[in-house]
């Protein structure tokens, strides 16, 4: 543990992230106003049991805590590469555990993702919808010309819904952590869209900055979801975006002045790549790069323990289990690539009972430990 380490560093997650506080360079520095009314889904509930279910089993080696806190005091997006299954995404849920977040904002990108669908959605189709069932409903029935339509309501708002890259900018005392999952997939140019978000720590919402001299201050939904009896209950929030009024989950809205988001907190932002693709040399620029090594047997055995709930002191028959089981992994991973997940459900089965004959246990590996890359195993 070295003295100037955040994740994984000394202390409460409150006393490592105030040693952090003012420590960014001061062209990092952002001055988003948080709205009162708003509060991120902290570490309580079933959003947040679900990151640190995944995250408190991530086992990271020295150079991995190094890149983290490089990131953090530099207040740049994280890149991470690195083979299939070695814990890549894995690592952002174990960084918003270790320093007490909340829940990952998750973005899987696929090759349709663009910018705008990390920042916000805006449902034209439904707004058009919900007007003319508006105006039909002041018909009375009898014609056009008999009575004088509804006068339609024009807010936006309703049909505005930030996404998971929108929520995490939104200016906060603490910074969220955001997931943006296998980035080397996206679009060719949406590497590029992302420098000037990054850089500005913000964005324009266009519908609501054209709107902004009738309704300055516009609440919109965000990408969290809150338990339902400790959702805040903020104060005037304003209309609740279409499906968000419901029973179970309820998403959390916040207020947007003049169409602009503004980050106070730069978040955390982790960028998974299964090395796909190339990325231009200016988005790397502004990325600090991290590259995942496959874990070795004394760190598998390390992750066993701790995904598994086993005691750090295992019985005879348990120990030469977990042995055997690695040993076969690291022999089959260097015939092809294997994640550390199989590895996981091999040792569930066996510890579970299943496969326990000795005679079995070579069509059990053929089974369990298939090969991610080349053909199958017969």
């Amino acid at each position: 543990m070295k003295d100037w380490w955040i994740y994984q560093g000394e202390g409460t997650p409150e006393e490592r992230l105030s040693r952090l506080a003012g420590k960014q360079p001061p062209w990092r520095d952002f001055d988003g106003t948080p709205d009162p009314h708003y509060r991120a889904p902290g570490a309580t509930g079933h959003p947040w049991e679900r990151t640190a279910r995944r995250g408190t089993g991530y086992v990271p080696d020295e150079a991995e805590i190094d890149a983290v806190n490089t990131a953090l005091y530099l207040s740049r997006p994280l890149l991470v590469t690195g083979k299939p299954g070695v814990g890549k995404s894995t690592l952002a849920y174990s960084i918003a555990t270790d320093l007490g977040l909340g829940p990952v904002l998750h973005w899987p990108i696929t090759s349709r993702s663009t910018l705008r669908d990390g920042l916000y959605r805006y449902d034209a189709i439904s707004r058009l919808h919900d007007a003319n069932l508006q105006q039909l409903s002041g018909d009375g029935g009898t014609g056009p010309t008999a009575a004088r339509p509804a006068e339609p309501d024009h807010s936006i708002a309703p049909y505005l819904r930030l996404g998971p890259l929108g929520t995490a900018l939104l200016p906060q005392e603490r910074p969220r952590v955001l997931l943006i999952d296998e980035i080397d997939k996206s679009d060719i140019d949406l590497p590029g869209d992302l420098l000037t978000v990054f850089e500005d720590g913000g964005f324009e919402i266009p519908e609501l900055a054209r709107i902004a001299a009738r309704e300055p201050r516009v609440r919109i939904g965000t990408h969290d979801t809150l338990d339902a009896p400790t959702a805040p209950a903020p104060v005037d929030p304003g209309p609740v975006p279409p499906g968000l009024a419901t029973a179970g989950p309820v998403a959390a809205t916040v207020g947007v002045d003049h169409g602009r988001v503004q980050c106070r907190a730069f978040p955390v932002v982790v960028l998974t790549s299964n090395n796909e693709r190339d990325f231009p040399p200016p988005f790397l620029r502004r990325c600090i790069r991290l590259h995942v090594q496959p874990p070795g047997p004394a760190r598998l055995e390390q992750i066993i323990r701790q995904r598994l709930h086993l005691p750090a002191e295992l019985d005879d028959r348990r120990r030469s289990l977990v042995q055997d089981l690695v040993r076969a992994f690291e022999e089959q991973r260097t015939e092809g690539d294997l994640a550390t997940d199989q590895l996981l459900n091999a040792v569930q089965l066996r510890l579970s009972g299943a496969w326990s004959d000795d005679g079995e246990r070579d069509a059990f590996l053929r089974t369990v430990l298939q090969k991610l890359t080349g053909p199958a195993s017969p």
